[in-house]
């Protein structure tokens, strides 16, 4: 069996404080940017401007093959998509930018 060695409190921690390092005064910083621009090649943003980049090929194809039902069926649905899109990308850029760091 071993024996238990004991130290003294005092014996380990010196009673002593040590000076505090000298910091220097915090000074005040301005950005006109507040978020990195490399954030917005966030993996999501990019799918979703894919997918209506991709769209408005689509119907600008099909316009030139001159099937223009087809293409104001698709005018009339992207008509709210779009914005519904713009707007729901923006909300989620700015809800998950803060976690980004800067350059």
């Amino acid at each position: 069996m071993r024996k238990t060695k004991r130290f003294p409190f005092r014996k380990i921690f010196s009673p002593f404080l040590k000076p505090p390092l000298k910091r220097l005064r915090p000074f005040k910083t301005y950005s006109f940017v507040p978020f990195s621009p490399l954030a917005m090649l966030d993996p999501t943003i990019l799918t979703i401007g894919g997918i209506v980049l991709g769209i408005a090929i689509i119907e600008r194809i099909l316009e030139r093959w001159g099937v223009i039902d087809l293409v104001d069926q698709f005018a009339k649905v992207m008509r709210f998509i779009l914005p519904v899109t713009f707007y729901s990308a923006l909300i989620y850029f700015f809800a998950t930018f803060i976690f980004r760091g800067g350059m």
